[in-house]
């Protein structure tokens, strides 16, 4: 049996992380046997690299190696590329085709991707490893296959599994052995080697000089994140071969080449669904209803103040109430202002009117009304604005801080009294 820094070698695998001589020693020992692979890890990790291993390190070397990426096949024809069809089973099936299954007989096939598989494909997916058996779209007989069945994917199983997207019967048939490759923010030590060997490979690609990078730009290439993985970190070395004249790289200059997304901060992940803004709508009926109930009391107060003359009494003996409306109802307003702009409601069809407090008392104007004048809420404080505006000579702020209300809901009345 070869070593496994021989197999790294034949197959291009560069780096001496644990877990990645780990994976390839895995790939090494279940490689003459027939069992199931899942090779799992986060895109940009080559993967691919492993059933190769697995296939040339088997009794099967000599036969097919067909890979296939189950995501790039459209769902309504992928079971006739796996299975093969007859001819007439669909529109377009003009002959008998063989599928993928047919063909690699006796060989490897390696399923790419297999967490987008569909779920009818899934269950004769399962049939083949259960029992080596398929049909073909559109036949009733059933046909036999030998293969090796290789399969990897970026997907969280067990996420797909609880969601429903994946059979659980299927991953365990599949997942016989599983072979796990680290993402590359997790191998520091390979990532200046592979950096080198890229720039290497593109300066003999294009002709032209290798690239080094300077000691802080090597501290910045550790540091990054990678989402990308080794996939990305080809590409970068790429485009700073090719870009850049100066074949001596800085820090400043590698990191134009980085993308914001692959920084190492955290990031802040919006787990909420579309379905929260229902509870949003909640909170938003609930002040309304409960700035109605305050309004209403409001105004059974108001009305009582001027009919017994005596503020004194009549306030003494609501101050609970008299406190609640005004040291709450701005904070009240502006949390309901968030909410209608989150949903899109327009405010001037649901907002009540406000009743502003004056600095001394504030209903001071009640005793001064007279029998002829209007008894219009609306009236009066439209008054009381337009007074303390021109006051103030149209400054918002110490118009607000008069009227006692917020410079925001001062900002709202304007516009909806059109002044």
């Amino acid at each position: 049996m070869e070593s496994v820094q021989a197999i790294k070698q034949r197959f291009g695998i560069i780096g001496d992380d644990p877990m990645l001589n780990r994976a390839t020693e895995k790939a090494i020992q279940v490689a003459p046997t027939d069992i199931s692979v899942l090779v799992t890890g986060e895109s940009g990790v080559g993967k691919e690299s492993i059933p190769k291993i697995i296939h040339s390190l088997s009794h099967r070397k000599h036969n097919k190696y067909i890979a296939v990426n189950c995501g790039a096949i459209p769902e309504g024809t992928i079971d006739s590329e796996l299975f093969g069809h007859e001819k007439g089973a669909f529109t377009g099936a003009t002959q008998t085709r063989s599928g993928y299954f047919e063909v690699a007989d006796g060989g490897t096939i390696f399923l790419d991707e297999v967490g987008e598989l569909p779920l009818p494909t899934q269950v004769r997916l399962l049939r083949v490893l259960e029992n080596g058996e398929f049909l073909k779209v559109g036949s009733s007989k059933t046909q036999k296959t030998d293969v090796r069945i290789v399969a990897a994917t970026n997907v969280q199983m067990f996420e797909a599994i609880k969601e429903g997207k994946f059979r659980e019967d299927l991953y365990y048939r599949l997942s016989t052995v599983e072979i796990n490759l680290p993402p590359l923010r997790e191998r520091k030590n390979d990532i200046h080697l592979l950096f080198r060997k890229f720039a290497s490979d593109f300066a003999m690609k294009y002709k032209m000089p290798t690239i080094r990078l300077e000691e802080n730009a090597i501290q910045l290439l550790l540091q990054y994140r990678w989402a990308g993985n080794i996939r990305q970190l080809r590409n970068v070395a790429e485009q700073v071969s090719v870009l850049e004249q100066n074949r001596m790289i800085s820090a400043t200059t590698l990191r134009n080449y980085l993308p914001d997304t692959g920084s190492r901060l955290p990031a802040v992940v919006n787990t909420k669904e579309q379905s929260d803004f229902s509870n949003e709508r909640e909170i938003l009926y609930k002040v309304l209803f409960d700035m109605k109930s305050d309004l209403n009391d409001l105004k059974k107060l108001t009305l009582e103040l001027m009919k017994s003359g005596n503020v004194a009494d009549v306030r003494e003996e609501n101050e609970s109430l008299i406190k609640k409306i005004y040291s709450e109802e701005n904070e009240t307003y502006e949390k309901s202002d968030e909410v209608l702009e989150v949903l899109q409601i327009p405010q001037e069809t649901i907002t009540p009117a406000h009743i502003p407090e004056p600095k001394e008392d504030p209903y001071h104007f009640a005793e001064e009304i007279q029998e002829e004048e209007t008894l219009s809420l609306h009236d009066k404080e439209l008054e009381l604005i337009k007074k303390s505006l021109e006051r103030h000579k149209g400054k918002r702020k110490a118009a607000a801080d008069e009227l006692g209300i917020s410079e925001r809901t001062l900002y709202r009345k304007i516009k909806q009294f059109d002044l």
